[in-house]
């Protein structure tokens, strides 16, 4: 399965004090808006996002149809067919995308440790 760009996505309790702190390790902010209280940080290949007030806990990110520049691929496994395979391999998801659409869709399913992991399709 191709699940697209990889990033994590933080709950942070001071955006600006998280900003800062990642912007120390060598991220610059890549997308987002203060003013939504979230921001998309980048260093090379690695991304974060850090999010004030929107999650309850930390979360694994995939986006598929995205390089990790947030570009359009021209090839990739739809979200859909990806949800397809992980239920045909036994595991439960916590949130479905409807099958018989197309497009932008999100499934959302939690590892055995309690980590939530969002495969996130935007294309």
């Amino acid at each position: 399965m191709k699940l697209g760009a990889f990033s994590i996505s933080l709950t942070v309790k001071d955006l600006q004090a998280s900003k800062s702190f990642y912007e120390k390790l060598g991220f610059a902010v890549f997308g987002g808006s203060e003013d939504h209280h979230y921001l998309i940080m980048k260093n090379g290949n690695a991304l974060i996002g850090l999010f004030q007030g929107m999650f309850d806990k930390n979360i694994i990110t995939f986006n598929p149809g995205w390089d990790e520049n947030a570009q359009k691929l021209d090839e990739f496994d739809d979200v859909r067919e990806i949800q397809r395979k992980l239920k045909e391999n036994g595991l439960q998801l916590d949130q479905e995308a409807n099958p018989s659409t197309k497009g932008p869709a999100s499934i959302v399913l939690t590892d055995p440790d309690g980590n939530p992991i969002l495969i996130d399709q935007h294309v």
